[in-house]
């Protein structure tokens, strides 16, 4: 589920790149980016750890990276898409119970 929100709000926010309302998108991609490293942990995934920490880092509003050029930040939204959509259909965490 957070990776299909994630989607969601990188294809939003390919509207917004380079407006303030980007910031709120910036927030939502780190959070969920930090949600799903750790399911890759909890899921014994540690590959997938490292592109989503990199995510949570490059989108991170707080400490924000200023990389330039739209064009960068369009081709990086949709890396992200496609790394978030992979991890949503093969990262699985077992229930504890």
């Amino acid at each position: 589920m957070p990776a299909i929100v994630a989607i969601i709000a990188l294809f939003v926010g390919l509207a917004l790149i380079g407006t303030d309302t980007y910031t709120v998108i910036r927030f939502v991609v780190s959070i969920l980016a930090l949600i799903i490293a750790v399911f890759a942990w909890q899921a014994k995934h540690w590959w997938w750890i490292i592109p989503f920490v990199a995510i949570a880092v490059l989108w991170n509003p707080v400490l924000p990276i200023d990389l330039g050029s739209a064009d960068l930040w369009l081709g990086l939204q949709y890396i992200a898409v496609v790394l978030f959509m992979s991890a949503g259909i093969l990262i699985r965490v077992a229930d504890k119970e």
